[in-house]
């Protein structure tokens, strides 16, 4: 391997439905909203399941700078049961226009903008231990009711 080069595989596809952001308002830091997450679903090769609904958020923080940045919390629950907790920040950026397009619920295809994220995993589970030893990359989409990610291993 040479250290200029970054390789990655598919992880899983990760689709969640959020409920209308909670107002915080303009704090020291920024505009503050926070999106509960609803529910999802994952699926990949390697393991697959659902996003339970309760403890799920995302508290993000619009920038001066117009982007918008993630701090988000999940408990997965693969279809065997097992209980997996992913944690991520992200930044998301466009131009003020799809900005507005994006916050009034439109559709925009995801070229329009940059949304991207590092999620890392912590499990009790045995079967998964592995995601406990990985770094990850997703690539994401705001969908009318959520938002979508393809989640890469960085190997």
């Amino acid at each position: 391997m040479h250290l200029d080069e970054l390789r990655s595989r598919p992880l899983f596809d990760l689709v969640m439905t959020l409920d209308p952001p909670q107002q915080i308002g303009a704090t020291p830091l920024g505009k503050r909203r926070i999106f509960t997450v609803t529910s999802g679903t994952f699926q990949g090769d390697r393991l697959r399941g659902v996003v339970l609904p309760q403890g799920g958020s995302d508290w993000l923080l619009e920038r001066a700078d117009g982007s918008a940045r993630q701090d988000v919390r999940l408990v997965l629950e693969t279809d065997d049961g097992a209980a997996v907790l992913m944690t991520y920040n992200g930044v998301r950026h466009a131009s003020p226009e799809v900005a507005e397009r994006l916050a009034r619920g439109e559709p925009v295809d995801a070229s329009e903008y940059y949304l991207r994220t590092a999620p890392f995993f912590e499990t009790a589970s045995e079967k998964y231990a592995w995601l406990n030893h990985l770094v990850s990359i997703a690539v994401g989409e705001r969908t009318p009711s959520g938002v979508a990610y393809r989640v890469f291993e960085i190997l």
